[in-house]
C-alpha cells in the first residue's frame, strides 16, 4: 500500500535508544556517588535552573523497593544543601532520620507516590516563567522542540486553596494531577515526576526554558509555527532516553569544578 503524504506526516517517528545509542559516554564524575549526593546535586542544579524562590519547595527521591523518601530539610535554600543535609521520611511523611525537621507541606509528595508507582521522584517549586503563566492560567504552549518533551504529559489544576499541609488536601491534589507528568498550579508552582532521578531533573529544568520561550513568543503578538505531533512524538523519546543522560552528565560535571562542597 503507498502511504499518503498526509498519512506519513501523522505515523509518529521514531525516536530514542531504537534510532541510535552512544557507545561509550563520559564518567558523570570521578567516583562512584552516594544517592545523597545525587540528590544534593540535583537541587543545586534545579536552583540554578529557576528553582530558587528562597527556601520554598522541596524534591523526594522514592528509590527503587523502598516507600522511604529522601527530601531536603525545611529552612535549607536549593542552592546550598549538601549531601549530609538530606532527610529520610517514610510513607506517612515521618522523620525516619536526619538533622533537620521536614515541612507538612511533604504531603504533596507523599500522596503522589502513593497514588502513582512511576512517580519515584517528585520535584515542586515555583520557577518564575512558571509561575507567571499560572497566574493567568495557562500551559505553555510547546513552541520549540525541546517543548516535544511533554506533549500529552502537561495539566493545568486550576482550583487553588491555599497551603497544602494535610494527607487529605494532597490526595485531593494528586487526583486532579492524575497520571500527568507536569502539573502547573494556578497561581502556586509547578510539580514535576519522574521514574528516576536523571529524568525528572531534566523534565523540571527544562520546564522553566520551555514556559520562558512560550510567554516571550505569547506578548510578541506572533502566532508560533506549529510543529508536527508526528515529530514531537520521535523527539520526545529521543530526549527522553538519550539527552537526559547527557543533560545529566555535563551539568553533574559543571556544578563539581564549581562548588565540590555538594558531595560534603
Amino acid at each position: 500500500m503507498t502511504m499518503t503524504n498526509s498519512t506519513a506526516a501523522e505515523t509518529p517517528r521514531k525516536g530514542g535508544l531504537d534510532v541510535w545509542a552512544p557507545s561509550v559516554m563520559p564518567e558523570v564524575s570521578r567516583g562512584e556517588l552516594t544517592d545523597e549526593q545525587s540528590l544534593a546535586i540535583a537541587f543545586r542544579l534545579l536552583a540554578k535552573e529557576g528553582f530558587a524562590e528562597n527556601l520554598a519547595g522541596h524534591i523526594t527521591w522514592q528509590r527503587p523497593g523502598d516507600t522511604n523518601m529522601l527530601v531536603n530539610p525545611w529552612g535549607l535554600w536549593w542552592n546550598e544543601v549538601s549531601a549530609s543535609d538530606m532527610c529520610l521520611v517514610d510513607e506517612d511523611a515521618a522523620l525516619v532520620s536526619g538533622r533537620w525537621d521536614v515541612t507538612p507541606a511533604i504531603h504533596i509528595h507523599t500522596e503522589l507516590h502513593r497514588m502513582r508507582k512511576d512517580a519515584r521522584v517528585v520535584i515542586h517549586n515555583h520557577p518564575y516563567y512558571v509561575c507567571v503563566l499560572a497566574a493567568i492560567g495557562k500551559l505553555p504552549e510547546l513552541v520549540h522542540q525541546t517543548g516535544s518533551m511533554y506533549i500529552d504529559d502537561l495539566v493545568f489544576v486550576q482550583e487553588y486553596s491555599g497551603e497544602i499541609d494535610t494527607p487529605r488536601l494532597a490526595q485531593d491534589l494528586a487526583e486532579q494531577i492524575g497520571d500527568a507528568k507536569v502539573a502547573v498550579l494556578a497561581n502556586h508552582g509547578v510539580i514535576v515526576t519522574g521514574s528516576n532521578l536523571v529524568e525528572a531533573t531534566y523534565r523540571a529544568a527544562s520546564f522553566e526554558r520551555v514556559c520562558k520561550l512560550a510567554y516571550d513568543v505569547l506578548v510578541s503578538g506572533f502566532t508560533p509555527l506549529e510543529m508536527p505531533r508526528s515529530a514531537m512524538l520521535g523527539m520526545k523519546e529521543s530526549l527522553l532516553e538519550r539527552a537526559a543522560e547527557v543533560y545529566w552528565g555535563g551539568a553533574t560535571r559543571s556544578l563539581l569544578r564549581a562548588e565540590p562542597e555538594v558531595l560534603a
